[in-house]
């Protein structure tokens, strides 16, 4: 056992039963949405995927330990302290542990931890990816690399849109990612049903993604697995209307100079503020139809006999 890592005693129940696990991000709580609002959902997430037949496993560094499923206490402690929390992905692991401190795991960090726990299955809202001007800025989320290496599958709503999501499914496309869409051709734009890009291929039940993780990790292939599943309908945004507050938050990052891991919170941030709260209200709901179809998916997966 890594002496870093600490699971939590439910949590670590279910693993020794082969019982279904779903990893669970904790930049949502902390950078995602502000306090109170960002405790309730994480719980409802929470919620959500015990009623889907699974245990969660929501993912956080806590006083320099890698924590694979925590209290609602420490939950509550994220949630409050919120930004004051470090945004952390795999290069800020060494020194967060080594200095006793908390960070809030990215998509990517929560996948090298789900994996170092045995966690399999792990739901998000969006994955990071290449951002738009890349060919100058070279900003690249780590997440992409790390879906790369790191034998996790992660169930999302797709790519974010404030994303170029063309070079983003071409960047997957060179590391071997399988990118997947859940009864959809199509791959889904976070806040919408639609990009106009196509995804590699369509699966249509919890039970044919299990089967398909299943024999990408029996054949030893190296990474992981990109799940997109579009928002539900009555929660998709108009394209027109989310295109134009992307636009506009781009536009404002470049003149304020904001950069690197600070670039996604601050879209994130200025797009809800441009479209009155409906993009949060949108983010919520996707995450949650995400948690519903990662434990039915978990579930079809431990009956295959797979870690």
């Amino acid at each position: 056992m890594n002496k870093y890592l600490e699971i939590s005693p439910e949590v670590k129940k279910a693993l020794e039963e082969n019982r279904p696990v779903v990893a669970l991000e904790s930049t949502i709580i902390s950078h995602g949405m502000p306090y109170p609002q960002n405790v309730e959902t994480a719980l409802r997430v929470e919620q959500t995927i015990r009623e889907n037949g699974a245990v969660p496993a929501t993912i956080a560094i806590i006083g320099g330990k890698l924590k694979a499923g925590l209290s609602k206490e420490e939950i509550e402690y994220l949630g409050k302290k919120g930004t004051k929390v470090s945004k952390a992905s795999r290069r800020d692991l060494p020194v967060l542990v080594s200095k006793g401190e908390d960070g809030a795991t990215t998509v990517a960090t929560t996948m090298i931890i789900a994996s170092m726990a045995g966690i399999s299955i792990f739901a998000t809202g969006g994955i990071g990816g290449v951002h738009r001007g890349a060919e100058i800025t070279m900003d690249i989320s780590a997440d992409l690399e790390e879906l790369a290496m790191t034998p996790v599958m992660v169930v999302c709503a797709g790519a974010k849109s404030i994303l170029d999501l063309g070079l983003t499914l071409e960047y997957l496309e060179t590391k071997g990612v399988p990118v997947i869409g859940y009864r959809t051709e199509e791959l889904p734009a976070f806040y919408t049903r639609k990009s106009g890009f196509s995804v590699d291929y369509r699966l249509d039940s919890p039970k044919e993604l299990a089967c398909a993780f299943a024999a990408k990790k029996s054949m030893g292939l190296r990474g992981g697995m990109l799940v997109t599943n579009p928002i539900p309908e009555e929660y998709s945004m108009n394209a027109d209307v989310i295109n134009e507050a992307i636009d506009r938050a781009v536009e404002e990052s470049r003149k304020l100079g904001i950069r690197g891991k600070e670039t996604t919170p601050y879209l994130l941030a200025k797009i809800k503020d441009i479209t009155g709260g409906e993009s949060l209200d949108s983010n919520i709901h996707l995450v949650l139809n995400n948690a519903a179809l990662a434990a039915k998916t978990a579930c079809e997966y431990v009956k295959l006999g797979r870690d």
